[in-house]
């Protein structure tokens, strides 16, 4: 699978709504999670690393990646320190990372505008660490982001959206019902220009009378009965 190619076409919020329409867990990134330049996207199987105050556990990382991998940078949402900049982003961009997403901050916000390689941070933020606290042994296996954690086993999909983790197991899935998605939406905002209108789309007249007879009966169970897509 290349996730890159097979995710041109289609959005993070695509993603998200297929996960929900598989049963799959939704796992996003924090909100406020962005592109540090707005249009860049990425996806590619997550190398994930822990950052402990000091550089090195990058360049350790960029030695195992192979060729598309998504850096994934665990600092624990941190606001006070900017935890990687053009130095560790020139040096990504070497080892073949396709794209770096922080849970925290970034520096050298011009540097890595000219470098190009898609990043996504909480935003920007002039000094670096200060401290070095001890490693943990998983320090190259496992990543916390938000309240998830994400592993090698994952792939990572990321736009002016947000971020989002799939298991790598179920991305082919989730993507072919993300393309569904896409191409029923795609259909819905055609008619919608053409003068048909998103209510008359959905039948939204009968999904009220639906609900008048039985209160429990959902818009989403609705348009799963006509095929629609708005919601998921």
């Amino acid at each position: 699978m290349q996730p890159l190619k097979e995710f041109a076409e289609l959005s993070t919020p695509l993603i998200a709504d297929a996960c929900v329409r598989l049963g799959e867990p939704l796992r996003v990134a924090p909100a406020g999670i962005l592109p540090v330049v707005a249009g860049r996207r990425v996806a590619g199987r997550a190398l994930p690393v822990r950052h402990y105050g000091s550089v090195d556990v990058f360049l350790e990382a960029f030695g195992e990646a192979e060729p598309g991998d998504v850096l994934v940078i665990d600092n624990a949402g941190r606001v006070d320190e900017a935890c990687i900049g053009d130095l560790a982003v020139l040096e990504a961009a070497a080892a073949g990372i396709a794209g770096v997403v922080v849970w925290g901050l970034h520096r050298d916000t011009p540097d890595l505008v000219e470098i190009g390689l898609p990043v996504f941070s909480y935003g920007r933020h002039a000094p670096g660490p200060v401290r070095v606290d001890p490693r943990d042994p998983d320090a190259l296996t496992t990543a916390r982001f938000g309240e998830h954690e994400v592993t090698a086993a994952d792939v990572v999909f990321g736009d002016d959206d947000g971020v989002v983790f799939v298991a790598a197991a179920r991305a082919g899935a989730v993507l072919e019902a993300a393309r569904a998605l896409f191409r029923t939406e795609r259909e819905q905002a055609r008619r919608i220009r053409a003068g048909e209108t998103l209510r008359a789309q959905t039948r939204f007249d009968a999904y009220l009378a639906g609900r008048a007879e039985d209160p429990s009966y959902t818009f989403r169970q609705h348009l799963r009965r006509i095929g629609g897509a708005i919601e998921e």
